[in-house]
């Protein structure tokens, strides 16, 4: 069907298991999330930017039960006192938060699934085989691999558990056809290429149906028709995207957010996203997504973080350190977007020195103290550009382009690296140009060829503002309150498109040298890799 015309950005991370606080992994793909939504917001659009719990299921009852609690009570303590506090620790401006013990969601999901039922997609069965409570997920022999000489789950070198019981099913097989031509139709669908190929892989193979209800168990939403079973975890935790969107209950905000434009997701749960959500909808005569984006693994130390393994890292490890702007800046660049990434205290605090300390924030205080020093403060008017300044527009100008064609490709890395070249061109400008030395030429001509200067690199400060915005959002205001830009309005109220345009900081506003936008630190004591 048509689309709204006045349909939002809708993008959503995954929901996130809460069996143990949230780790640099999960925040990550919440990271990446909001400097997409904070660029498509500074486009001008509306946006829409849903995160959120996964809190059924076997593994998150094991962990209650582990720590003395029940289950409700265990999801209630760590959303409230973990999850929701990691959005302010790592500065995400999320506009929703949807639990899966949510009442609606849950009525929801009951509905959705006795439509199904209803429609003949759904059939009782039995299951036997493999069944990863690390993963929740029934395994195929080839997820397998042997560790000790037992079966174990290729993700995360645990033993599987063998599991015989009772069941419904959902018929996906008949959807295998249906879903090989969405990834023929539309290649964008599943993304980047190689999880596009694995998944168009997978199908061609041969799809099974799959079990959505457990009976070993209770802790689940309840089969509306039969409340000796509640349904798979993965078959409630799918449904989120839409029960947040006001499906079946608000058909004019639902028109407004559904289809989602991009739902990013670790490549560990890409089958789930890419084959069953799509059939699911399918199967309820639903939109598909627009897209599905798998990205890579955080590495640390060569090993893929686990809560399992402790090996997790909680952000404000890095935050209480770094700050998280710094944080924010790290990951968005120095990995690849749908790619594995690395992760290590020394490259963090290289990066942060080369590109944020000595980088942007020398900049910034070269240039407000050299207009204090030289014009008390005021931005002088320029002269006529000359030759250094137009290829410095030139270059502004093109890096926007750059940056937002990267952004609608969702290579977030190059967006971010768009700007940190932008930023070395204007310390090589400052750098060639000399104002100090200039300075020196008190004749009008001299204070003209300074003015021209300083305003040049203020000015190119203005874009950098806007355009590192949606990833240092705390750093950028600071900065834009620096240059005395508060005269253009807030800064989000400057669009990406119009930041390119040369020469829009006006002559005569005052700005003023705070302190270092990125101070030196003291090496961290104690720190773990």
């Amino acid at each position: 069907m048509p689309e709204s015309p006045d349909k939002a950005y809708y993008v959503t991370t995954p929901i996130y298991y809460v069996t143990a606080a949230p780790s640099i992994g999960s925040a990550y793909t919440t990271v990446v999330g909001d400097v997409l939504t904070r660029w498509h917001r500074q486009r001008g659009e509306r946006v829409w930017y849903l995160t959120g719990t996964d809190e059924h299921g076997q593994k998150v009852m094991r962990a209650a039960e582990a720590n003395g609690q029940t289950p409700q009570a265990w999801t209630d303590h760590l959303v409230e006192t973990a999850w929701k506090p990691v959005l302010s620790t790592i500065d995400v401006a999320n506009d929703q938060f949807v639990r899966t013990t949510d009442a609606d969601h849950t009525e929801r999901v009951q509905e959705f699934w006795r439509c199904l039922q209803e429609g003949g997609d759904v059939y009782e069965g039995r299951y036997e085989g493999p069944y990863c409570v690390g993963c929740e997920e029934f395994k195929l022999p080839a997820d397998l691999v042997t560790v000790g000489g037992v079966d174990s789950c290729s993700i995360h070198g645990t033993a599987v558990e063998m599991v015989s019981e009772a069941n419904y099913f959902f018929s996906m097989s008949r959807y295998a056809d249906k879903l090989l031509e969405l990834y023929e139709t539309r290649p964008g669908f599943v993304q980047p290429e190689s999880a596009r190929n694995e998944v168009i892989a997978f199908v061609k193979q041969g799809l099974e149906d799959l079990s959505i209800s457990r009976s070993t168990f209770d802790w689940g939403i309840k089969v509306p028709w039969d409340e000796s079973q509640v349904l798979y975890v993965w078959i409630d935790a799918l449904l989120n995207y839409v029960t947040a969107a006001g499906y079946g209950t608000d058909p004019e905000r639902f028109a407004g957010l559904w289809p989602a434009d991009v739902h990013l997701v670790g490549k560990d749960i890409l089958r789930f996203h890419a084959v069953i959500w799509p059939a699911m909808l399918m199967a309820a005569g639903l939109d598909v997504p627009h897209q599905v984006f798998a990205h890579g693994w955080l590495l640390v130390g060569g090993e893929k973080m686990s809560k399992s393994k402790a090996t997790a890292i909680a952000p404000e490890v890095i935050t209480d350190h770094f700050g998280s702007d710094a944080y924010r800046y790290y990951f968005a660049k120095t990995i690849a977007f749908g790619s594995d990434g690395s992760f290590s205290w020394e490259h963090m605090s290289a990066v942060y020195t080369s590109e944020l300390a000595n980088g942007l924030g020398n900049l910034a205080s070269r240039v407000t103290a050299m207009v204090g020093k030289y014009f008390d403060g005021q931005l002088p008017a320029p002269a006529a550009d000359g030759p250094a300044e137009k290829a410095l527009a030139e270059t502004l100008a093109a890096t926007v382009e750059r940056a937002d064609a990267a952004i609608d490709r969702l290579a977030i890395h190059e967006a971010v690296t768009a700007v940190s070249d932008l930023i070395s061109d204007i310390n090589g400008y400052v750098t060639e140009q000399e104002p100090w030395q200039v300075a020196k030429d008190t004749s009008e001509e001299g204070r003209a060829r300074l003015a021209s200067i300083l305003y040049a690199a203020a000015d190119s400060l203005r874009a950098v503002a806007v355009l590192h915005n949606p990833v240092m959002p705390k750093t950028c205001a600071t900065l834009w309150a620096a240059l005395g830009a508060d005269a253009l309005g807030a800064l989000v109220a400057q669009r990406v498109q119009e930041t390119g345009q040369w020469g829009q900081l006006p002559a005569g506003v005052t700005l003023t040298k705070g302190q270092s936008l990125f101070p030196r630190l003291e090496a961290a004591e104690g720190v773990a890799e």
